[in-house]
């Protein structure tokens, strides 16, 4: 929303509910600014939150790629090589 926009919306206000409703009209701004706000922040934690894991994960792949003589990589072409002899 522009500037031009929340002026004219401010001068509707200030029409139908007079000086009087201006205090209110903040304090419901100001709510609905601090609420959303809140809701951004949030879904940015979540957001870097899941990044994080998936860059988590990412280098464990790397890890993994890069080092495939573990202990579990021995052991998997023993058993592929036997099921392939039966």
């Amino acid at each position: 929303m522009g500037t031009t926009e929340i002026i004219f919306i401010f001068v509707i206000y200030l029409l139908l509910f007079g000086s009087k409703g201006i205090p209110s009209l903040a304090k419901t701004m100001g709510e609905g600014v601090r609420h959303f706000r809140s809701a951004t922040d949030e879904i940015q934690r979540e957001i870097l939150k899941g990044t994080d894991n998936i860059s988590r994960d990412f280098k464990k792949a790397t890890d993994l790629r890069a080092n495939p003589q573990s202990k579990d990589s021995n052991n998997k072409p023993d058993k592929m090589e036997t099921e392939s002899d039966s």
